[in-house]
C-alpha cells in the first residue's frame, strides 16, 4: 500500500493540535471527576458503616443501583434531566458519582484493614468518635488505600471517551470529528491511543511503585 492508502503523517501531524485541546479536556474531566469520587467516596464508606439501618439501607440501594446501570446510560440520563448546565460540568459529577461507589468498597477495606487495637486504644483515651475517625482511623485507611484509587483513576481517564454521548468534545470525540470532515480516521484514531498510553501507562507504573512501598 502507499501512504496515502495505508497512513498519512501529514494527516497525524494536523490532527495533533485538536486531539491535544481534547487531551486538557479529558484530563479536566478525570481530576475532577477523581475529587469527587475521592472525597464521595470516603463519605458513602463512613456512612455505610453506622449501625442506623434507615440510613444504610437506602444507601446501599443507590450504591447498588450505580454499579448495576452502564456509566453511558447515567451520563446521557444525567444530561436530559440536568439541561440547565454545562456538558462537561455534567459528564464531570457523573463520572465522579459512578466511581465514587466502587472507590467506597475500597475505602470501606481500608477501614476494615485497621488494627483492632488501634480502636481499641482510642477508647481507653476516651477520644471523642470524630476524634478517632480523623485522628486515627482514616490516616491508616487512606494511606492503605492510594494505590486502589490510583487504579480506579487510570480506569476513569480511559473511560472519558464516553463523554461523546453528552456533546463534550475530548480526545475521542475531535478525532472523530477530523476523520468525519477529512475523511480519515487511522492517523486519528490511532493518535488517541497513543495520547491515552502516553498518559496512563507512566500513571499506572507510578502506582504500582506506591502499591509496592506501602505494601
Amino acid at each position: 500500500m502507499t501512504e496515502t492508502e495505508a497512513w498519512s503523517w501529514e494527516h497525524a501531524a494536523a490532527v495533533l493540535p485538536a486531539l491535544l485541546e481534547g487531551l486538557q479536556i479529558t484530563v479536566l474531566a478525570t481530576v475532577v471527576g477523581m475529587v469527587i469520587a475521592a472525597i464521595l467516596g470516603l463519605v458513602v464508606a463512613v456512612v455505610r458503616r453506622s449501625s442506623l439501618r434507615v440510613v444504610t439501607v437506602p444507601v446501599a440501594v443507590v450504591v447498588e443501583f450505580i454499579r448495576s446501570t452502564p456509566l453511558l446510560v447515567q451520563l446521557v440520563f444525567a444530561n436530559l434531566i440536568f439541561t440547565q448546565f454545562p456538558s462537561l460540568a455534567i459528564g464531570c459529577v457523573v463520572l465522579g458519582v459512578h466511581y465514587a461507589t466502587y472507590m467506597s468498597e475500597v475505602y470501606r477495606a481500608g477501614i476494615d484493614a485497621v488494627p483492632k487495637g488501634q480502636w481499641e486504644a482510642a477508647i481507653a483515651l476516651d477520644l471523642p468518635r470524630r476524634r478517632t475517625w480523623t485522628a486515627v482511623v482514616l490516616p491508616q485507611a487512606v494511606r492503605n488505600t492510594l494505590p486502589g484509587l490510583g487504579n480506579y483513576a487510570i480506569s476513569m481517564f480511559k473511560e472519558t471517551p464516553f463523554l461523546f454521548a453528552i456533546g463534550v468534545v475530548e480526545m475521542y470525540t475531535a478525532a472523530q470529528q477530523y476523520g468525519g470532515n477529512n475523511f480519515r480516521y487511522i492517523e486519528a484514531i490511532t493518535m488517541v491511543g497513543l495520547l491515552f498510553l502516553l498518559v496512563s501507562y507512566p500513571t499506572s507504573l507510578l502506582v504500582r511503585r506506591l502499591e509496592n512501598r506501602l505494601a
